[in-house]
């Protein structure tokens, strides 16, 4: 997670950064074989060179974004029992709540899965 050390520490607010890191470890942890990348100034997540997830810090959210809107089309249901606002392309994890850290997995899950054979970073 040496990639994202410098992103984290230009959360200006303590617990933003501390929340920030907390969930960026828990993929780290939960998803060992995922490989870390920055890009767009957004820590990313992606698996032999596809984009399962990434993150982007605002102030009033962690944003939540997987790739394309296929995979919030998914867990849709979920993220409406959870509570949280979204789009089609993010989801806002206010900073106010706990993290739902069983719709992370389900998502991540979701695009590991379903971007299995997919050569390229994006859905096509």
């Amino acid at each position: 997670m040496a990639i994202f050390e410098a992103f984290v520490a230009g959360i200006d607010d303590p617990s933003l950064r501390e929340r920030t890191e907390e969930v960026l470890h828990w993929v780290s942890n939960k998803y060992p074989r995922l490989e870390t990348e920055l890009k767009w100034n957004q820590p990313m997540f992606t698996d032999h060179g596809t984009f399962i997830i990434g993150f982007s810090v605002s102030k009033k959210h962690l944003a939540v974004a997987p790739p394309e809107g296929v995979t919030i089309s998914h867990v849709e249901e979920d993220i409406k029992k959870a509570g949280y606002d979204y789009t089609k392309e993010l989801i806002r994890l206010p900073w106010n709540k706990p993290v739902n850290y069983s719709l992370l997995e389900k998502m991540i899950d979701f695009n590991i899965w379903d971007k299995a054979n997919c050569p390229t970073f994006w859905r096509k």
